[in-house]
């Protein structure tokens, strides 16, 4: 037992009143830090709002935090979570930044980890993450959905889970499941519509909690929908997530395939195998008369794919379908009936065989 009092959100904000930032020394009631607070069962979940410029040097902070709550009584377990939304304050030569590191293993009990990504955004990639993740559990896989894309979090959309917390037990945050799928998002931490605003040390430190302090379970497969782009951001958890393979999403625009190429050799260059490429919007079918129109070009990433020797793993079209199912925040693969069901499938089974390879 952990005593008979029931822990209530003022005694967890009657905590912050006495932690005190080391730089400014006000404390984190004072610099109104609190992002997000959720208190079940003794399991205390808070979420930080601090500057990117500042969030690397806080990690003792965060600690402390996470120790002081503890203390109370009837306190079951606590995470506390930095996030960074707010355009930085200090100047660019803050001092270098530094974490401690968590002694916990990424991930256990996942099998394998894989990565969608696009060389930049706009191209569809989340919808597609969602898609395939839940295609993969069609095939019997157990699978999982990390939406690391935190620059602007759209899982809780595309899964109807918009306005949900998790919960926590024995110090882990427990995912969220739909669809088939455990789920988790920086989206569930901080406000929708909130700008976010990261640096590479905060993303990394931000997505090794939600590998080491999720309790994801035994897992076949875990997808990560990765940010847009291939920056900083994308290059730290290319290296610090043993990925066993990336899906690159393109369009078949000359700009997206510039784009897509970078993606490929950013992959590559740290060792992590292209799994293969797909091809989003690749053509318009009209709905009323039927007609085909390649509006963004026809058949390159297909060809981009051939000429850099990876895989092309499946072209979707621009279907209205798609769009009405992703804001409705049902999978179009739910849809038996659905044509794109099928070319899913198809791309879930290649990904299946290439992780057995």
């Amino acid at each position: 037992m952990f005593g008979s009092k029931k822990v209530k959100k003022q005694d967890i904000l009657d905590i912050l009143e006495t932690v005190r930032d080391p730089l400014t020394r006000k404390t984190i009631a004072e610099l109104n830090w609190v992002n997000g607070l959720v208190v079940q069962d003794g399991n205390v979940l808070l979420t930080l709002e601090v500057d990117p410029a500042q969030g690397a040097q806080l990690e003792e902070l965060r600690q402390e935090t996470e120790k002081k709550i503890q203390s109370l009584k009837g306190i079951a377990s606590v995470r506390v979570i930095l996030t960074a939304q707010k355009e930085p304050s200090l100047p660019s030569a803050a001092p270098k930044e530094k974490f401690v590191p968590n002694q916990r293993p990424l991930a256990p009990q996942v099998k394998n980890i894989i990565a969608v990504a696009s060389g930049k955004g706009g191209v569809g990639k989340s919808t597609i993450a969602v898609n395939i993740a839940v295609s993969l559990s069609k095939l019997g896989l157990k699978v999982g959905l990390l939406d690391a894309d935190i620059y602007g979090p759209s899982v809780p959309m595309l899964l109807g889970l918009r306005h949900q917390k998790p919960s926590m037990e024995d110090d882990y945050i427990i995912p969220l499941e739909a669809h088939g799928l455990r789920v988790m998002s920086m989206g569930f931490m901080v406000e929708e519509e909130a700008a976010m605003i990261w640096r590479g040390p905060m993303i990394q430190s931000a997505l090794q909690q939600m590998l080491r302090d999720v309790r994801w379970g035994e897992l076949d497969v875990l997808v990560i929908d990765m940010p847009p782009g291939t920056g900083d951001a994308q290059l730290t958890i290319a290296q610090k997530v043993p990925l066993k393979g990336a899906v690159i999403v393109s369009t078949p625009q000359d700009m997206a395939l510039l784009d897509t190429v970078k993606g490929v050799h950013m992959f590559q260059k740290v060792s992590v195998p292209i799994l293969g490429v797909i091809e989003n919007m690749s053509m318009f079918c009209c709905p009323n008369c039927g007609h085909s129109s390649s509006i963004f070009g026809e058949d390159g990433a297909r060809q981009r794919a051939m000429e850099m020797n990876v895989d092309f793993l499946g072209a979707i079209p621009l279907d209205p379908a798609l769009r009405r199912s992703a804001d409705e925040g049902k999978p179009i693969v739910n849809d038996a009936q659905h044509s794109l069901t099928l070319v899913f499938q198809e791309i879930a089974l290649s990904i299946q065989k290439r992780l057995d390879a």
